[in-house]
């Protein structure tokens, strides 16, 4: 009898001890309050559960959650990027002028993707063996794509209006009920999370951000991982730059303005801390959508633009601010 009450108690505590962890993951807090606005915004707006909402957020999340995967390794690694907004939308337009000029559309993207990877790894060279700050260096590539793109265009549109069907699948075509666009961002975060969590290479991204000076003395080559995980960021960029293109038929010269904004908010709130060394591909993902649904709902509610953007920057606030005290407790 006192065995079958021991063992009860063990099970008790076990299942105490299992909800508690639940209760303290960040993912968890961020799920519940996701569905909160959910069960909030069905009683709020009719149109907010509609087939059709639900779908544009999705799309919208997409593209942006691909960056998201980018920012969110390239912080852990102790690095900040701030302009991926200007050079997913330098992608695009390199792409659509390409195919203009008669390339084929494919051969177009592959180049633009390419020259995306080679502008991260100008900033990974200045970051690294240059020993200027991220925030510095990317902060000149914003205003020198975003001058780039203004500069190529005339300010306006590119009009793509003969891409050929099978390019334009990736961007507006679906496979069943599932629109491509979702596919490829599924594969993006399940390739980026299984390596950030189960490969060699991608562990040393955590060691790098937590303590680059201890992590260097240990035998990591950090300059490297920082230099890659830089690459990346922009390789992603690029890639979805021509999923924007592929989606439109268009290339918009002023796409991603503010974008850099929402990408390390939704990062941030998913646990990837601006100090480094701490953070999810799951956790940025949520916040990703989190943001998503919250940009829906002032939509729905006919909430102004100007409030919308109080709103997001002082989301961005309350995310830093607690990674600010969550960063102090742990030391």
């Amino acid at each position: 009898m006192e065995q079958s009450v021991n063992i009860a108690l063990a099970e008790t505590s076990r299942g105490k001890s299992l909800l508690g962890r639940l209760l303290r993951m960040r993912e968890t807090g961020l799920i519940l309050i996701i569905l909160a606005l959910f069960i909030g915004m069905s009683f709020a707006s009719p149109y907010f559960l509609t087939w059709v909402n639900i779908r544009a957020m999705t799309m919208a999340f997409a593209v942006e959650g691909i960056v998201v995967v980018g920012m969110t390794v390239l912080l852990i690694s102790g690095g900040i990027d701030l302009s991926v907004g200007s050079v997913t939308a330098l992608s695009g337009v390199i792409a659509g002028w390409l195919f203009l000029q008669g390339i084929d559309p494919w051969v177009a993207a592959a180049i633009a993707i390419f020259a995306c990877t080679a502008i991260g790894s100008f900033m990974g060279f200045f970051t690294t063996r240059i020993g200027l700050h991220h925030f510095i260096v990317s902060l000149a590539v914003m205003v020198i794509a975003r001058g780039i793109c203004l500069l190529a265009t005339g300010g306006r549109p590119i009009g793509l209006y003969t891409l050929p069907p099978e390019f334009k699948f990736i961007g507006q075509g679906t496979i069943g009920p599932i629109p491509v666009v979702i596919i490829l961002f599924v594969v993006v975060v399940i390739a980026a999370d299984f390596m950030l969590r189960r490969t060699t290479m991608f562990r040393k991204v955590f060691y790098t951000g937590s303590n680059e000076k201890a992590a260097a003395y240990s035998g990591i080559r950090t300059k490297k991982v920082v230099f890659l995980t830089t690459t990346l960021c922009s390789a992603l960029c690029g890639f979805a730059g021509i999923i924007y293109m592929a989606r439109f038929g268009s290339a918009q010269p002023t796409f991603g303005l503010g974008m850099e904004l929402n990408v390390i908010a939704a990062a941030v709130i998913g646990g990837a801390s601006l100090n480094g060394g701490s953070g999810s591909i799951f956790g940025a993902i949520l916040g990703t959508v989190l943001l998503s649904v919250v940009s829906s709902s002032l939509a729905l509610l006919d909430v102004s633009v100007y409030w919308q953007d109080i709103i997001r920057g002082s989301i961005l606030l309350a995310a830093v601010t607690i990674d600010h005290f969550l960063n102090k407790k742990r030391g």
